[in-house]
């Protein structure tokens, strides 16, 4: 398997080997996004690569988000087409990042990580999230071969939540795109405080 650090994503980007980039926001996120009432949640998209949920949130009104990519290629590009009030792109493996947050919206970077980093994954949201906090987005049900992507299962995905979150919902998502479809699972979890 490829080392996934910050060379194996610059380099994707740069030979436009994004087959996960569907070009716009991802509509079970856009109709999640389109319920949130409170603009200035503070906002978290991790491997946010071309962002556009972050583009979406700062055209809804959002005044405070963050996307965290270890790509500085892509992380260039997002601070150059973005450098507005409210928004910051940082050049940072998500492992490092330090801060809290309301919301973290999930959106193809955990099946971006080597699957042995999911326990690490789940740790590094508890610790970002605020008590009140929501971690949102999507995960694939289906495996697959080598990866980046890697898949998984629902039932494997509750078993890493379950300890430190508190599983909302996580079930078929009912509007994802075309080749997505009956393989995509929206998650809505909030982290047990002790």
């Amino acid at each position: 398997m490829s080392n996934l650090d910050q060379n194996f994503w610059d380099e994707r980007y740069r030979a436009g080997q994004t087959g996960w980039d569907i070009g716009y926001v991802s509509p079970p996120l856009k109709d999640y996004i389109d319920q949130l009432t409170d603009k200035n949640l503070r906002i978290l998209i991790p491997g946010g690569g071309n962002s556009y949920e972050a583009e979406y949130l700062l055209q809804q009104g959002f005044t405070d988000v963050t996307v965290v990519d270890i790509s500085a290629e892509i992380v260039k590009k997002l601070q150059d087409k973005h450098a507005s009030k409210g928004f910051k792109a940082i050049c940072e493996d998500f492992f490092e990042h330090e801060g809290q947050y309301d919301l973290v919206l999930e959106q193809t970077f955990f099946c971006a990580i080597d699957p042995s980093l999911r326990p690490r994954y789940v740790h590094k949201m508890h610790e970002l999230l605020t008590p009140s906090g929501r971690l949102a987005g999507l995960l694939f049900n289906r495996p697959f071969e080598g990866g980046p992507p890697f898949g998984g299962t629902v039932e494997e995905y509750k078993g890493l939540f379950e300890e430190t979150f508190d599983l909302k919902r996580m079930s078929p998502a009912a509007n994802s795109i075309l080749p997505r479809q009956g393989f995509e699972v929206f998650f809505v979890a909030s982290p047990k405080v002790n």
